[in-house]
């Protein structure tokens, strides 16, 4: 028998209102590929705005986070590359976006870091480049120095799976999986969306990658709602 303590089942409109203006957002995707389009819609029909988001890019003026920056929805973008969003890129030289850049990798490990409760990580990745390593401490290691990376948390994450149960067990696909683990456990309260939701216990435990522990709600996926670029 499954007890309410085990359904995350909700409806969009239930979960937004955690996503409020000012909060901070951390998204999964990767060019768009894995990007929550359902939630991500919803919030922008919400109309909140000055949002900090946190994702591994800028996605396209369409496509993904992508939609929230050309809408002028976030204020502070912490993100690997902008270079596949001009829209970003002219926010930000026009001063109306700010853009912290974190190498893809590094900002991997800082949500990693982020979910699992540590207090930073020590690397000597961009320690030569003004751009990486601007503001931060320099730790010593065995006289070799490295940059302290600080962890990145959320107030919000979304994430997209393809299958998740009533607990929020989740299954990804194929690469849409990308930094979709690593967010969920980054969140305050994370928020999956997902193409199909199967009962408990129906699933391959060897196959889940992200249990529902660090999951809050699971919404149903209405389907991307955005032509892809290669299409």
């Amino acid at each position: 028998m499954v007890t309410d303590d085990y359904q995350k089942l909700k409806q969009v409109d239930d979960v937004l209102g955690r996503i409020d203006n000012q909060c901070s957002l951390m998204v999964g995707g990767f060019g768009g590929v894995g990007s929550p389009p359902t939630l991500i819609e919803a919030i922008l029909e919400k109309g909140v705005k000055d949002l900090t988001v946190i994702c591994n890019d800028a996605g396209f003026p369409t496509i993904g986070t992508g939609k929230l920056i050309s809408a002028g929805r976030v204020s502070k973008l912490i993100a690997s590359h902008i270079g596949s969003n001009p829209i970003a890129g002219k926010m930000m030289s026009e001063g109306k976006l700010e853009v912290e850049f974190s190498p893809q990798g590094t900002l991997a490990e800082r949500i990693r870091a982020g979910g699992l409760g540590i207090g930073g990580i020590l690397l000597d990745i961009g320690i030569d480049n003004e751009i990486v390593y601007k503001g931060k401490s320099i730790i010593h290691v065995d006289s070799k120095p490295y940059l302290l990376e600080t962890p990145l948390t959320a107030d919000v994450a979304i994430i997209y799976g393809k299958t998740a149960d009533s607990y929020g067990n989740l299954i990804y696909d194929k690469s849409a999986r990308n930094m979709n683990p690593l967010i969920a456990m980054a969140g305050h309260y994370t928020v999956a969306e997902v193409t199909d939701i199967v009962e408990l216990g129906t699933l391959d435990e060897e196959a889940i990658i992200t249990p529902g522990i660090f999951i809050n709600s699971v919404v149903k996926s209405k389907g991307i709602n955005w032509k892809w670029v290669w299409e």
